[in-house]
């Protein structure tokens, strides 16, 4: 059983291997009890959205951590992958823009991810 930071990472990992774009980890268990970690990616279209959110699944799968629940929204413009103490967000850049959870958990602590994302 991987800890919250550890599947946060792996998932991290899962988003930058099909090219996620802007993924931000929010540390958010010292301002909600909702989890300990929100992913935030975007995709580029829906498509990519889908891809993206399938790609977490299987690599999570793979690494024995089940997933509570998938949600989508209009078409894979949003998706939402819930592992529990990590719950991921994959937008299309205008439903990221839309929702901006950077914004709603402003007071959260943005955790670097400089040695987990590949340098492009």
């Amino acid at each position: 059983m991987l800890t919250a930071k550890e599947v946060a990472l792996q998932v991290t990992r899962a988003l930058d291997e099909k090219k996620g774009i802007d993924i931000k980890l929010l540390e958010i268990n010292q301002v909600s009890s909702l989890a300990d970690y929100f992913l935030i990616c975007t995709g580029t279209v829906n498509t990519h959205v889908k891809t993206l959110c399938d790609n977490v699944e299987y690599v999570m799968e793979q690494l024995g951590e089940p997933m509570l629940g998938r949600e989508g929204h209009r078409g894979n413009s949003w998706e939402l992958l819930d592992f529990g103490s990590v719950v991921v967000h994959v937008f299309t850049e205008e439903a990221r823009k839309f929702y901006d959870l950077e914004r709603l958990w402003a007071d959260a602590t943005v955790v670097d991810l400089k040695e987990i994302i590949a340098e492009n």
